[in-house]
């Protein structure tokens, strides 16, 4: 039997869920179910590891980590950041680096984001994953801190 990968949040925020994400990708879970954080002004400004694993991908807008047992785990630091090349964010991992779940990955103002007009939502997908294997641990609307569980996947 497979034991379910908690994914954590990554950042402080209100949950929401990805039909609610204004992006097709992640609204029609083209690469994995999940949920999404509206992340707080201030608060959200941390961005912790969902998950223990290795840093498969590193972009300063998104990354992936590999859990034990090979399930992956992709966040997206809003949408349409990819446009920023970088700007804002400051990365304190390494691709290749074992991180332990709430280690500090990434800091980024999702203001600053927002008033670029663009959305700083951030879609925390469990890749490839069945939808049926996803537990929601909150429902959309509740508020939540980084490190604090989100879902669970089998």
């Amino acid at each position: 039997m497979v034991t379910p990968l908690t994914v954590l949040a990554p950042v402080a925020g209100v949950v929401t869920a990805l039909a609610d994400v204004a992006d097709p990708v992640f609204s029609g879970e083209i690469v994995g179910p999940g949920l999404a954080v509206q992340p707080d002004p201030v608060a959200g400004m941390t961005v912790v590891a969902p998950v223990a694993g290795t840093v498969a991908k590193l972009h300063p807008h998104a990354f992936v980590l590999i859990a034990d047992g090979g399930r992956g785990v992709l966040v997206h630091l809003g949408i349409d950041t990819v446009q920023l090349g970088g700007q804002g964010f400051t990365l304190h991992v390494a691709e290749g680096e074992v991180v332990e779940s709430g280690q500090l990955l990434i800091e980024w103002d999702p203001a600053e984001i927002e008033r670029s007009g663009r959305a700083s939502v951030c879609p925390v997908i469990g890749l490839e994953a069945d939808p049926a294997s996803v537990a929601r641990l909150v429902e959309p609307g509740t508020v939540i801190a980084a490190g604090e569980g989100l879902f669970t996947v089998v």
